[in-house]
This record gives C-alpha cells, sequence and structure tokens, in this order.
C-alpha cells in the first residue's frame, strides 16, 4: 500500500525573545509527536509511536515545531489523534504539552483529531493565537526579509470579509462606510472560518512598516448579506481615547479620535517588537522607538527581588481610573480619569507602605474612559485612555524595579455590554449563529422571538433570547465550547505575561464560569455551558503554566469547590489562590446584615461592649489558610454594594470622622488590618484604606469622591499609614507570618478576644487582637501546650502612640510558664508576640 505523507506543525506563536524569567530563548527544548498508528503508518490506537519534531521559527517569526509521518493509505477516511510531549529549556521533562481538551463536556482527554483525505495534508495546533489572529508580521519572503502584514479575522458565517483603513485624525469609520482610506482589501477563508489575507497576492500589504500604525476594521459582510463595520477584537490598539458614540448624534463627538471611545473606534497596527523609547512623547503615532531587549534590559533592582510565591504577596488593589485627585478636563468642566502616569507617580509612595504586589482592576479596553474596567471589548488592547500598551510596559518595569509584583485583573465571564461592534452578532444576525456567545435551542422555541413573528407581517422577528446564559454576571455568557473563543482569552493572557511581563492574573467571577450558568428563558441549569467553563480555565492555566510555571493565577470565586485551588494534574482547576469572600463579611460586615456572618467591625461600630462572634470569625481566620486571598475591604465592598462603605465609616456606624470618634475609628480599622495583614491567607486591601480613605467608591462616580492619598498620609492619616508600614514590614519578614500555619489558641466572645499562634521555620508568633473598648492593662491569659515555655517579645503594638493609640504596650519580655501567658492588651488593639 501506498504511503501518505501528513504533516504536523505546533505554533506557540511566542518570539524566542518573549519567554521570560531566566535566559531562555525558546520555549521547549525537544518535541514529540505521538498519534493513533504504528511504526509502518497503520492505523493503531494502541501504543502510540513518538515522532521526533524539529523546532523552526515559522512564518510568524515565532517559535514552531514541526515532522512529517507517512501514513498507509489504506486509512483514507479513518480518523486519527494525536498529540506532543515536550522538553522544556527550564528543565521540565516529557511534559504533555497539548493544553487544549476535547470538544467533550464528560472527557478532560488531551488530543487532537484529523481524518486522512489526501497526501501532503497539514494539521497545526496553536498554543497561543496572538500572532495568528489580528495584524500580524508574515515572514513571506523568509526570515531575513523584512516582513509583510497578515490580516485575520474569524467569521465563519460571513460571505465576504475585508480589511478597509481608517482616518488617523478621527479613528472611526460610520456604519454607512464614511470615513475608509483607499481601497478594501478581500480576505481568503480557510476551514476553521478564518479570513486572511496573503501578502504574496496583495502587494500592498508586503511591507508592514507601510502599515504601522494605521488604523483598519473589517468589513463583514454577513450570513444574510447585511453589512458591517467590525473591530479586530484580537486588536493589540484600540485608537479612541474617549467616550463617544458618533452614530450618536446628541453625544457630541468631536470628530477626533481623542474624543470616540476605544470600543468602537478603530482597531490599529501595531509593532509588537517595538517599545516607545519615551513614556509619553505627546506626539502619534511616536517617533521614537527602542526594542524589547533594550527597554527590559534594567528591569529589576539588586536586593529588590519581585516576589513570585502567592503566600509572600501582600496585595494593594489598584484602580488607575481612580487616580488623579483633583484633575479637571477642561474641555467638559468634568472630572479627568486617572492614568498610568499618575499610577507610576504614586508607586513611591506604594513602595514606602510596604506592599509588593500591586494588583490592577482591569486595564484591558472597556466601554468609556472612566469605568471600573469590567466590561472588556478588546483583550489584547491596553485601554487607551489609561495610557494604552507602552505606558502600561513603564508601569510594570517601574514595578519591578521596586521589587512590586503586578497582578491584572481580567474579564471573562461576559464582553462589554454594548458589543455592537465588537462580539454581538459578529457575522450573522441569527441568535444561533452568534459565535461568540454561547446559545442553546433554536429562536422559535422562545417567547419573544414568537410574539414579534405575530405581531409584524412580513418583518423579521425578533431575536429570541431565551437561548442565551446567564450567569449572575452583567452579560451573556461567551461560547467556551468554540477554541478560538477560548484563545482569545488565552493569548491575551499570554501577551501580557511575556510581552508585558505581568506576574500574574486576578480572573473576575470565575464562578459564574464554572457554575452559574442558566438558561435566559427559564433559569433552567446549562449543564453544558458550566462543564464546558471549566475545561476552559483548565486550559487557561495550564497553558499559562507551561508558558512561565512561577505566573501567579487567582480567582475570584465563591463556590467553596476545594478544586479551584487544586493543579490540573489531579483534576483542579489549576488556581494558585481564590478570594475568599466570607472573609471580609465575617471580620468587616455584609451587605445584607447577615446574622450568620460574624461582621465584628459592624458590630463594634454600633457602640456598646457587648459580645461579638469571635468564634464564628475564628473558623474563618483557620480556613484562610487554604490557599486563600482575604480582605478587609476590596473595590466591591468599598460603597458600591447596598449597607457598604469604606472601612474606616463602617467602624463608626457613618459617623463624622472627627475628634474621639476617629481616635475609635482608627483603632478599630487598625484591629482589622492586622487580622488580615496578619493571617494565613494572602492579604490584599483596597487603595486608601492605608490613609482612612472615606468616601463612597462607588462604579457610577468615583471620580466625583476621589482623594488625595499622599495628602492624607501627611493629614489626617498619617498615623494609619504609619500602622500599615509596620504591620505590612512585619508580615514580609516574618517567614511565620507568612506561613499558612495556624493555631487558634484562645477566642472568647464576650470579651470581644482572639489569639492566634503561627509558626514557620522555627519561628513561632503570638497575635492576640481586641475590640474591647476596655484594655486588659493587668494582663490577657492565655494558654495552650503549642506555646513554648520562656520570654516573648512585643513586635507589635497598635495601640502605640506614633499609630495614634494611647500607649498601652508591653515594654519588656512576656515570659510563658507552662503554655500560659499573659500580655497586655488595649482596647481595640493588636498585639503581635515573637517567642525567643
Amino acid at each position: 500500500m501506498a504511503k501518505l505523507p501528513v504533516h504536523f506543525e505546533v505554533r506557540t506563536g511566542l518570539r524566542p525573545d518573549e519567554i521570560t524569567g531566566d535566559d531562555r530563548r525558546f520555549l521547549f527544548s525537544a518535541m514529540r509527536l505521538m498519534g493513533s498508528w504504528d511504526v509502518f503508518g497503520q492505523y493503531n490506537d494502541g501504543t502510540w509511536v513518538p515522532a521526533v519534531m524539529e523546532r523552526v521559527i515559522a512564518d510568524d517569526g515565532c517559535e514552531a515545531w514541526r515532522t512529517t509521518v507517512a501514513l498507509d493509505e489504506a486509512g483514507i477516511g479513518r480518523t486519527f489523534r494525536w498529540t506532543v510531549r515536550a522538553d522544556t529549556t527550564d528543565g521540565r521533562q516529557d511534559i504533555e504539552a497539548l493544553p487544549t481538551e476535547v470538544r467533550d463536556h464528560k472527557s478532560e482527554a488531551r488530543h487532537r483529531t484529523f481524518t486522512l483525505w489526501r497526501a501532503g495534508q497539514t494539521e497545526v495546533y496553536h498554543l497561543t493565537a496572538m500572532r495568528r489572529m489580528g495584524a500580524n508580521k508574515v515572514y513571506h519572503k523568509g526570515p531575513d526579509a523584512p516582513p509583510g502584514i497578515r490580516f485575520a479575522c474569524w467569521a465563519p458565517n460571513a460571505r465576504c470579509v475585508e480589511v478597509v483603513r481608517g482616518h488617523a485624525d478621527s479613528g472611526y469609520i460610520h456604519n454607512d462606510g464614511r470615513g475608509i482610506v483607499g481601497r478594501p482589501y478581500r480576505m481568503a477563508r480557510d476551514c476553521d472560518g478564518v479570513w486572511t489575507t496573503d501578502p504574496l497576492i496583495e502587494p500592498d500589504l508586503a511591507d508592514f512598516a507601510a502599515w504601522d500604525h494605521v488604523p483598519y476594521m473589517f468589513r463583514v459582510t454577513r450570513k444574510d448579506g447585511s453589512v458591517r463595520y467590525r473591530t479586530d477584537l484580537f486588536s493589540r490598539c484600540q485608537i479612541g481615547r474617549g467616550n463617544k458614540d458618533p452614530e450618536e448624534p446628541a453625544s457630541g463627538w468631536d470628530g477626533t479620535r481623542d474624543d470616540v471611545d476605544g470600543t468602537l473606534a478603530c482597531s490599529v497596527v501595531v509593532d509588537p517588537e517595538q517599545i516607545t523609547g519615551e513614556f509619553d512623547e505627546g506626539v502619534w503615532p511616536e517617533t521614537d522607538w527602542t526594542t524589547p531587549s533594550a527597554f527590559w534590559a534594567d528591569e529589576f533592582t539588586d536586593g529588590k527581588p519581585v516576589p513570585t510565591r502567592v503566600e509572600d504577596l501582600v496585595i494593594y488593589e489598584l484602580h488607575v481610573a481612580a487616580l488623579g485627585f483633583g484633575r479637571i478636563d477642561p474641555r467638559t468642566g468634568e472630572p479627568d480619569p486617572g492614568t498610568l502616569a499618575d499610577a507610576i507617580a504614586l508607586l513611591d509612595y506604594l513602595e514606602d507602605l510596604g506592599v509588593n504586589c500591586i494588583e490592577l482592576l482591569p486595564m484591558n479596553e472597556y466601554e468609556g474612559n472612566a469605568a471600573w474596567g469590567y466590561g472588556s471589548s478588546h483583550f489584547l488592547a491596553i485601554e487607551f485612555s489609561g495610557g494604552g500598551r507602552d505606558q502600561m510596559k513603564y508601569f510594570v518595569r517601574a514595578c519591578h524595579r521596586r521589587g512590586i509584583a503586578v497582578l491584572l485583573d481580567v474579564v471573562y465571564n461576559h464582553y462589554i455590554h454594548e458589543a455592537g461592534r465588537a462580539q454581538w452578532m459578529y457575522d450573522s444576525p441569527d441568535d444561533i449563529d452568534n459565535i461568540w456567545y454561547w446559545y442553546e435551542g433554536r429562536p422559535e422555541q422562545y417567547v419573544d422571538y414568537q410574539r414579534a413573528a405575530l405581531q409584524g407581517a412580513g418583518e423579521r422577528p425578533a431575536s429570541g433570547h431565551g437561548g442565551y446564559i446567564d450567569n449572575l454576571s452583567t452579560g451573556y455568557a461567551p461560547r467556551f465550547y468554540e477554541e478560538i473563543v477560548r484563545q482569545l482569552f488565552i493569548s491575551s493572557a499570554a501577551m501580557l505575561m511575556t510581552e508585558f511581563h505581568i506576574d500574574g492574573f486576578r480572573v473576575d467571577q470565575t464562578t459564574s464560569i464554572h457554575a452559574y450558568a442558566v438558561r435566559h428563558a427559564n433559569g433552567a441549569p446549562a449543564d453544558d455551558a458550566r462543564a464546558f467553563g471549566v475545561k476552559f480555565l483548565r486550559e487557561w492555566c495550564r497553558t499559562l503554566k507551561l508558558i512561565k510555571p512561577s505566573v501567579i493565577l487567582t480567582a475570584e470565586d465563591h463556590s467553596g469547590w476545594s478544586r479551584v485551588t487544586e493543579p490540573v494534574e489531579t483534576g483542579g482547576l489549576g488556581f494558585d489562590a481564590a478570594w475568599y469572600a466570607d472573609f471580609y463579611h465575617h471580620l468587616i460586615g455584609d451587605g445584607t446584615n447577615d446574622p450568620t456572618k460574624a461582621r465584628l467591625l459592624w458590630t463594634a461600630g454600633r457602640g456598646g461592649n457587648g459580645p461579638v462572634a469571635m468564634t464564628t470569625f475564628a473558623s474563618a481566620l483557620s480556613a484562610a489558610a487554604h490557599a486563600s486571598v482575604v480582605y478587609h475591604e476590596s473595590h466591591d465592598e468599598a460603597g458600591n454594594g447596598e449597607n457598604t462603605a469604606r472601612t474606616i465609616v463602617t467602624a463608626v456606624n457613618l459617623a463624622p470622622l472627627v475628634g474621639e470618634t476617629r481616635r475609635w475609628a482608627e483603632a478599630r480599622c487598625r484591629v482589622v488590618a492586622a487580622l488580615s495583614l496578619l493571617s494565613p491567607g494572602t492579604p490584599m486591601f483596597f487603595m486608601g484604606g492605608e490613609v482612612g480613605a472615606a468616601q463612597p467608591y462607588r462604579y457610577n462616580d468615583f471620580l466625583w469622591h476621589r482623594e488625595d492619598l499622599e495628602g492624607l498620609r501627611a493629614g489626617d492619616g498619617a498615623r494609619l499609614f504609619a500602622f500599615y508600614q509596620a504591620a505590612i514590614g512585619l508580615r514580609r519578614g516574618s517567614a511565620a507570618l507568612r506561613s499558612r500555619a495556624i493555631d487558634i489558641v484562645h477566642v472568647h466572645d464576650a470579651n470581644r478576644v482572639i489569639a492566634v499562634r503561627r509558626w514557620d521555620a522555627g519561628e513561632q508568633c503570638l497575635v492576640l487582637a481586641s475590640l474591647n473598648a476596655r484594655p486588659f492593662e493587668a494582663g490577657y491569659t492565655v494558654h495552650s501546650e503549642g506555646l513554648p515555655d520562656g520570654d516573648w517579645h512585643e513586635v507589635l503594638n497598635s495601640d502605640a502612640l506614633q499609630f495614634g493609640g494611647c500607649g498601652v504596650t508591653n515594654a519588656g519580655p512576656v515570659t510563658a510558664t507552662g503554655g500560659a501567658l499573659s500580655p497586655v492588651l488595649p482596647r481595640c488593639g493588636v498585639v503581635a508576640l515573637r517567642h525567643g
């Protein structure tokens, strides 16, 4: 029988110089193909025979691996399976290097399939799609020749897709085609529904440099013949800086790119192998450029290592747009949102505070220019109004020079709410063909479709929205069973990790992805959507850990499902830690005043000196030891939810923060901050908590309630800032306090006291916290067999005078005998002791 050569290729989408973390130039040192055939090329689904693959630089300029296998022609028409195993350049051996699971909600298997049909067919797997999709360099004349440009767009239902150029000044192409520059460039469709251009056919596309910073869109002739102008969902830059919709006359768009909303504006060709030579050159496009290798050459500072373990982090949650205190846009008289320049200006303050990790609220392109960012539209673009892609790199480098890690909040549970130029109905007006969204059933099953059909003779029935998937977020769920949908999110994170040197991510509402999905029509569980959400999260974590094992992955997950933080190798999702929201509700309060929560601060803030639920909180404190991120304030709990407020306001039941009232407020704030910062969880707090920021933080009016953080530090917030400095420094300098080890040695609801032992590597610490309105000046006795005898020394006391306290401290050592000791304990205070 004749043999048919079949070519196999694994494309990483990663340039050799982008693999960060050491001196590696490539991700893989060796790769082996394995498939369901034997040494004779005959179908055999038993023992898969490995074939050595060869490393090449593909036409996208990235690392790829190739080999050819001769299969017996008797296998024509049969479906084969294949996968790859690899060694990595950082020493990992014989790992499964194909993170994508099969399209079966009941299976976690990872292999590709193909049907043998002719000699010379090529099977390709893309580890990431960031240089497959969008506008990218293509080395069509060889790796040493100048590259051309290749556009690629996923539109499987479209009749035709073309690239059209826009004006750089306006940054916009209207729905009727006004604003197009020059002629369109036709694209060809492949079997996956991906449309691409070819510089060998279109001479105008032969020179990438000629397209650098050119605005463009895709003109999509949809399934029904209607024409729509769509942005590139894999765009690395969206040109708009403002919040106006040019199709709405009442919006008052001034005709410039500075006034148009970036989610609606043109996408822009950018060269990812160039970084601006200055943070802000003052012109666009910029003219001064440098290479990534030169830019990142002095990224780190000796003696200031960037943390790589989630246990070592002290996280400061920062919203870039909420910076820029007092700045007003002279054109509108409205507050001017903060930018990455403001964030960099704050870094000396944050380094002085002592935090070693900044978690940014979402910075992928979002609606408007003054939002929280949780409605992302373009996941490979950085919000242009906040400073854009290159300024983000400057921010990350500035953080790393100070030993500060950067985590980015990312949102995959829904898209932007108004996605008419992005994901919504991209290539078809039919709900079942709404490719970026999960849809179940057919429109005619749903009432809204049937009602419209009866009302309008000859009119097209309205959409049957009942088949979309709700998931307790603010939009319909993505279609996670589509590989390119998953690759949009995976490629975004891989790009941010490799090109931007982001250290890790916090994934918003993972529970919406794997647990909350229901059908919009009736709320019935959407089991397949939940299952594919699980598969997506595993693939996302698996891919990022494959590329960079030290990447820090955290999840906002409220399910309590233990598998969220278990390794994918043992059936888990693969996150390093999950947000523990109940810790906040037990420590601070609950927006619904849920009596099952301890609500320590809320109770204390209402006055009196009755019992507080320390016993209930003790359980939460112990639970925090399980791969948790804990917080005494986050963006959600800083005033946006019902019955929520900034921590210092909750501490005195919304009373005015003056005189003795502020003194009590700060004392209670020091207690809850310490219980978070010295807990076995990874501590986090929201910007401003360290200086007693009191203005409510809400998604719809945060710009009108910005506070002067550095001004507060120099004024009323100075004492609280000093306490945060001390508590953060104590945690970062103590192996015991960074560990997950905890023993509740004492808890007393009536006395409002809790005491916990922390230990690691021979170090023993004891933390005692009291919300009692009276001090225990004669000493408060705690006893535990785990407490070693001998002298214990006070290393932190929140009642110290420099923190604004009354000075009730332990001046000398506290001696333990028989596992019992009696330190002085101030009113509303925290004492930390170290043994020896």
